[in-house]
């Protein structure tokens, strides 16, 4: 794992992770990389700790804006980004994975234990099939916005926002998701580009339901 990526893009931006957490984050991608599931075409240490783990800590100061206990769920979480990299770095999180390939739960149930991370569960279902409603709710580039923003927004709720991890161009996928979020009382509260390695930026939008 590259420490030093991880560390100095952290301390750019005013964060920072404990020697146990960041050994906590090397254990993991051990496991994500030696899974008997692919779960990753990512695999040099380099694009590990830029496109999954500083990609996932770019979420850190949404999650902060809340209160403590918040809870969240990750849609589509594949092999846990973000949520457990933003569980490793914030302990009081509770988080919830949702996969819909039972592989991919599994694995992520295994990689929990091993971790011995609390109040994170990894569930085997569809978005439309949950029914608890979440202050967060994240997914990751999983489908374009307006189809994201179906499945996310029934999970949320009143006051709460969904994190949408996007690539640098959304300016048309948020026209075109409109009539989705007047469907559901919803607004982009924000739009932010944020650079995880020089010249190359990750978009985080973030939308708020009233």
């Amino acid at each position: 794992m590259r420490k030093d990526i991880l560390i100095e893009w952290l301390a750019k931006n005013g964060q920072s992770l404990t020697d146990y957490q960041l050994g906590q984050l090397a254990v993991y991608q051990e496991l994500v990389l030696t899974a008997p599931i692919n779960l990753t075409a990512i695999t040099s240490d380099e694009d590990f700790a830029i496109k999954h783990f500083i990609d996932s800590m770019t979420l850190l100061p949404y999650i902060d804006n809340f209160e403590r206990n918040v809870i969240c769920i990750d849609i589509g979480t594949g092999a846990g980004f973000p949520g457990i990299p933003l569980k490793i770095a914030r302990p009081e999180l509770r988080i919830t994975l949702l996969d819909s390939l039972l592989k991919r739960v599994l694995f992520l149930r295994r990689a929990v234990k091993e971790l011995d991370l609390q109040d994170i569960e990894a569930i085997h279902a569809r978005a439309e099939d949950v029914k608890v409603r979440y202050d967060v709710a994240m997914a990751r580039a999983v489908a374009r916005l307006d189809k994201l923003l179906g499945y996310a927004l029934p999970l949320v709720k009143p006051g709460g926002v969904f994190l949408a991890m996007k690539g640098p161009e959304v300016q048309d996928e948020i026209k075109n998701a409109k009539p989705i979020l007047d469907k559901f009382g919803a607004v982009v509260e924000s739009i932010e580009t944020i650079e995880i390695a020089p010249q190359m930026c990750h978009t985080v939008v973030s939308v708020k339901r009233y």
